[in-house]
């Protein structure tokens, strides 16, 4: 954990006040690691009726075939009931299924228990979601995880990896209340009184990389020690915007140093069951398939509780129950999977080497709690924490209806 602690550091809660819960889906079968496999689920579904369709559904107390919420902030899916749908399955989106792992989601309201609109209303290409992850005993791992796309809770604890479910993810708190990058998610004033200390007024993405490089989680939530020293400033700056880039994943692929690029070095089959690590040999097994280097550093990293490398396989390699619709998945091992996986020990390896430079990040002459406080920053104004509104189109509520917003 990053060496800037301090007794009376503000907490994250207050830097960025807005925060919603991550979308609860309710069932596993609208996401999965492939756009494909999700448009087959729903064809299959939609050619069943009755009983069949709704056991293949998985009713809950939020969602039946007969429930018919608001269409999801624009997206295409459609407003009637479940029961009688058909037609083409939705186009799939990306989503932040759980920490570093990207999956697809079938973007239908009818399908997801608590989509929470008001983070679906800001997401953007301009836009960065931050995820406190909670503390809990024995639990390593980043206090602050970030993703260019909307994260969504799993639906039930990932099967497979040891805690999978130890630690839920935390609260979703966008950079920016409004589409196209506009109003950022921060404190009002606090730029302006940082801009005062440090002798310039920071960007929002500058403050975000150095929440990312100095956030620290503890039993009253994730604190963020901010520091008046521009040296300093500028080295957890320049610390948190190597993190965030290797968190999005955006631009030049990252490669590590020395030429330690990780090959397949046996050919992976078609679908891997065991899953097993050599830390001598740092290989990676996936039954006779094999993946070398692959650093210690990355196949221990951990968020939430949960080795990443370990759950993101899981994901691809546990086997579904037969006749559910989640054991639709493809025939064969994508080669896109494996990229994916090489991209992913990469980046594990390369934020481990980071840790070092923010165990020693120390926080100079500290901006306390208290002093924003005096300084009239804190406490921030209740509109803070609500959602800003944003609608400049009408959307479609239930039926076919317009919500009146």
């Amino acid at each position: 954990m990053p060496g800037v602690t301090h007794d009376d550091a503000p907490l994250l809660a207050d830097l960025m006040p807005w925060s919603v819960a991550p979308p609860r889906l309710g069932r596993a079968w609208p996401t999965g690691p492939d756009a494909a496999s999700l448009r087959a689920r729903w064809d299959a579904f939609v050619k069943t009726e009755g009983a069949e369709r709704e056991a293949l559904f998985g009713p809950t107390r939020a969602r039946t075939l007969h429930s018919s919420p608001a269409r999801l902030p624009g997206r295409s899916g459609g407003t009637g009931k479940l029961a009688h749908a058909s037609g083409p399955c939705p186009e799939p989106v990306r989503v932040a299924h759980v920490p570093f792992d990207e999956q697809w989601l079938i973007p239908d309201h009818r399908l997801i228990d608590a989509a929470r609109p008001e983070l679906w209303r800001v997401a953007d290409g301009r836009q960065v979601f931050a995820v406190e992850q909670p503390a809990a005993a024995g639990t390593p791992g980043p206090a602050l995880l970030v993703t260019p796309v909307l994260p969504v809770g799993p639906p039930r604890p990932v099967p497979g990896p040891r805690r999978a479910s130890a630690v839920r993810p935390g609260r979703v708190r966008p950079l920016y209340r409004r589409p196209g990058g506009s109003e950022p998610n921060l404190a009002p004033g606090l730029r302006t009184h940082l801009g005062t200390l440090l002798g310039h007024r920071p960007a929002a993405g500058d403050v975000l990389a150095w929440i990312v490089a100095a956030a620290t989680a503890g039993p009253a939530g994730c604190a963020v020690p901010l520091t008046a020293d521009p040296d300093v400033w500028s080295s957890g700056v320049e610390l948190g915007r190597r993190m965030l880039w290797l968190m999005r994943r955006d631009g030049e692929r990252p490669k590590l140093p020395g030429g330690r690029r990780p090959y397949v070095r046996a050919p992976l089959p078609a679908r891997p069951l065991a899953v097993r690590y050599d830390p001598d040999e740092e290989t990676l097994h996936l039954d006779d398939g094999r993946v070398s280097p692959v650093p210690s550093a990355a196949w221990d990293f951990e968020a939430g509780g949960v080795r990443v490398l370990e759950r993101w396989l899981a994901a691809r390699t546990v086997t579904p129950q037969p006749g559910t619709l989640e054991a639709v998945r493809p025939a064969a091992w994508p080669q896109e999977w494996t990229s994916q996986l090489l991209e992913l020990v990469t980046v594990l390896a390369l934020l481990a080497e980071l840790r070092p430079r923010q165990a020693g990040l120390t926080v100079g002459t500290p901006v306390t709690a208290s002093a924003l406080r005096e300084a009239g920053v804190l406490p921030v104004p209740d509109s803070a924490r609500r959602p800003a509104s944003v609608l400049d189109h009408r959307e479609e509520g239930p039926g076919g209806q317009f919500a009146l917003l």
